[in-house]
């Protein structure tokens, strides 16, 4: 079962002043502001948004269906977005894992994987016993998908009143606050040279492919930051 105090207070940890709360809504209403103008229903852009629960997909999916992408292309696209998750998931799941737990609770978190969600955890559970981070964490990603739905129901309604403009800021408010929180998490060598490469190498990839320049310098970035880091470890 769900511990409810560390659920709560998961589920309350979203009020902070560093919360991702309000980007993370600001984001949401773009994405249901771009749903409806793309035709859908709100029924349909609700549970767009409970399905796919990490912004860059959700643009990317509206983005490739406003092109008339076919469904595989989107899929592939939306897929390959999203297996950013993935090394988030390698570094948070080990530091939550109990064997008090059944594995349900570890399978049913995963769909809360999103970088909102995993800042507030990596900065908050050494101050949580092992054996309740899970419950935590559940509390934490119920509360920020909950934002996420409510945001898109918003943006939806209030679709007829936004112009393209606004809808561009206000969905590039969350990647802001993503930079703004990685800049101050600069407390390590690796993470340093990965956050000022990764601007770099962005940059100077964009002359050569505009399509693939973040993929590139992101993982060019992050190879150099590790293997200097590794090596001025040791």
């Amino acid at each position: 079962m769900i511990n409810i105090k560390y659920f709560l207070k998961g589920f309350g940890s979203v009020k902070g002043v560093d919360s991702p709360a309000l980007a993370l809504g600001c984001s949401f209403i773009a994405i249901g502001a771009m749903l409806k103008n793309l035709g859908f229903t709100i029924q349909e852009s609700i549970f767009s948004t409970f399905l796919t629960y990490a912004l860059p997909g959700s643009l990317v999916m509206a983005d490739s269906l406003l092109v008339g992408a076919s469904l595989m292309n989107i899929f592939l696209a939306v897929w390959l977005v999203n297996a950013r998750l993935y090394p988030m998931t390698i570094a948070l799941f080990p530091l939550m894992m109990d064997k008090s737990h059944s594995k349900w609770k570890y399978y049913l978190s995963c769909h809360f994987i999103a970088v909102s969600a995993w800042l507030i955890m990596k900065n908050n559970y050494k101050s949580i016993e092992r054996k309740y981070r899970i419950d935590f964490w559940i509390g934490l990603g119920c509360a920020t998908w909950s934002i996420a739905i409510i945001a898109t129901t918003l943006g939806f309604f209030a679709a007829n009143h936004l112009n393209k403009d606004m809808i561009i800021g206000l969905a590039i408010v969350n990647p802001v606050y993503f930079m703004c929180m990685m800049i101050g998490a600069m407390k390590t060598l690796q993470i340093t040279l990965a956050v000022i490469l990764g601007v770099v190498f962005g940059f100077l990839f964009y002359f050569v492919s505009p399509e693939w320049s973040i993929l590139f310098g992101g993982f060019s970035a992050g190879s150099i930051a590790f293997f200097i880091g590794e090596l001025n470890v040791k």
